[in-house]
């Protein structure tokens, strides 16, 4: 398995020897109902968009996860699977092969990689949107994301993951309280699914963040102290944090599930 992150939400997965690019932003700036001065997201280093694509998935239909700017420069050909909210997004912009699936929903691309849809993050008072597990059906590694922490308790099923992507440190608002959920709740999916490697995502990346609401934020925790945290709770899974734009090879030992 080799993953290559892109800063905020946006990963390639290279798995069962497919190329999955997951929530991607990849041009232009993120901001939310084009409300620049409320949030505003810039990239500081500028990467290729990756060749050979052969699937786009989406966890979200908000622009941090199904960016508009990034989707209308890819192939509108390439074969989408998505959440409920995202397919909406893809297809106002006219892309040919989409695969929504909800919570439970399966999915097998190719034969080759199995996607099941786990409940995810809550947006707004009604709407959860998607978690995913990859599961290449050849070697039998497999992979969970959560983009914001929230993790369902009907993944304890899937134990043990090889891999999980989430969030490890919170990002919280005054009164709100924590809108990403890294930590207490990162440690818990780790001592639910027994990874042998987590990767941060969400709150990382060469991005500069201007707005109103940034001023607000404040972040809890890095990979430093959860690493030591794994550490106490004697659970020998590894925090790689990888930089903008690098490929990490991931040296797994597939596991055998329970």
């Amino acid at each position: 398995m080799q993953l290559t992150y892109f800063d905020s939400n946006s990963w390639l997965i290279e798995l069962g020897g497919k190329r999955i690019l997951l929530d991607p932003w990849l041009v232009g700036d993120l901001t939310f109902g084009n409300l620049s001065w409320l949030f505003r997201g810039t990239k500081t280093s500028s990467h290729p968009i990756p060749e050979n694509i052969d699937l786009i998935l989406l966890s979200q239909g908000l622009e941090d996860h199904a960016h508009p700017p990034t989707l209308k420069q890819l192939d509108r050909n390439i074969p989408v699977v998505a959440s409920p909210n995202a397919t909406k997004v893809v297809k106002e912009l006219g892309y040919t092969q989409i695969t929504t699936i909800a919570h439970q929903d399966q999915y097998i691309f190719e034969n080759t990689i199995e996607i099941k849809a786990v409940p995810g993050s809550p947006v707004g008072p009604t709407l959860v949107e998607n978690g995913y597990i990859l599961k290449a059906l050849d070697s039998g590694l497999s992979l969970y994301y959560e983009p914001h922490g929230y993790h369902s308790q009907t993944i304890k099923e899937f134990s043990p993951i090889d891999v999980i992507i989430t969030p490890i440190v919170n990002l919280k608002l005054p009164v709100v309280g924590a809108v990403i959920k890294g930590e207490k709740n990162a440690l818990e999916v780790c001592q639910w699914l027994k990874p042998q490697v987590i990767l941060p995502t969400a709150a990382g990346g060469d991005i500069n963040f201007e707005g109103l609401l940034i001023s607000f934020l404040s972040t809890e925790g890095s990979s430093e102290q959860f690493q030591k945290q794994l550490q106490e709770n004697h659970l020998s899974t590894q925090v790689i944090e990888p930089k903008s734009g690098e490929k990490v090879a991931l040296d797994l030992k597939p596991l055998i599930s329970c």
